[in-house]
């Protein structure tokens, strides 16, 4: 591809990360719970799924869901089922008497946090929809395999690096304690979250 090519390709990736939805709400949260670690492994975790996602939409994943209706089904509900797992953990923590915050329990929760930043990527379609409309002016008969690990390296590296700079700016001063003083309360509302972006999938599923 030519510069002004990958140029307008990074410029889609960063419209892509920046618009809120499930995985913004995740990021948010393990911030407010875990810290600024357990935010900074939720958006590496994410920024790696998503760069996975990307390769294998650039490779050739597209053609495959248009061909094999299976695949495409098994995706879309797994994310819907992701979504409200994730919902209900959410409404969990919301009713709970207190949110831990010791550092002790740091080292789980950052594995946690990555866990749900890399699944949230992997197993959401409204990624996939987004990738199959992003690449179709980029990919060509032809295209490298260079090209194409270059693509999902490209969105990897935007993607996490935007959720990394998401919770280390809100774990500066005492962002993290003012987000804690209404924690049942976030986390009830992406509770609900949850399970609206679920509703929605499967709203367009039907």
């Amino acid at each position: 591809m030519n510069p002004e090519a990958w140029v307008a390709l990074a410029t889609v990736f960063v419209l892509g990360a920046m618009s809120p939805g499930p995985s913004l709400a995740v990021v948010l949260r393990n911030t407010m719970v875990g810290g600024r670690r357990q935010g900074v492994m939720t958006g590496i975790g994410h920024g790696i799924g998503f760069g996975i996602y990307a390769f294998l939409a650039a490779a050739g994943i597209a053609t495959a869901l248009s061909v094999h209706d299976s695949t495409e089904t098994v995706l879309k509900w797994g994310g819907i089922m992701l979504l409200l797992w994730l919902g209900y953990n959410f409404l969990k923590a919301s009713m709970a008497e207190t949110h831990s915050s010791s550092d002790e329990n740091h080292g789980p929760s950052d594995r946690t946090g990555f866990v749900q930043g890399f699944a949230i990527a992997l197993l959401n379609p409204k990624i996939l929809a987004w990738m199959l409309a992003l690449y179709a002016p980029f990919i060509e008969a032809n295209i490298s395999t260079e090209t194409l690990f270059g693509m999902g390296l490209l969105g990897m590296a935007i993607d996490g690096t935007w959720y990394v700079t998401v919770a280390t700016v809100l774990t500066r001063g005492d962002g993290v304690s003012k987000l804690r003083a209404q924690a049942r309360k976030i986390d009830f509302a992406m509770g609900i979250l949850m399970w609206v972006f679920a509703a929605i999938l499967y709203m367009d599923y039907l």
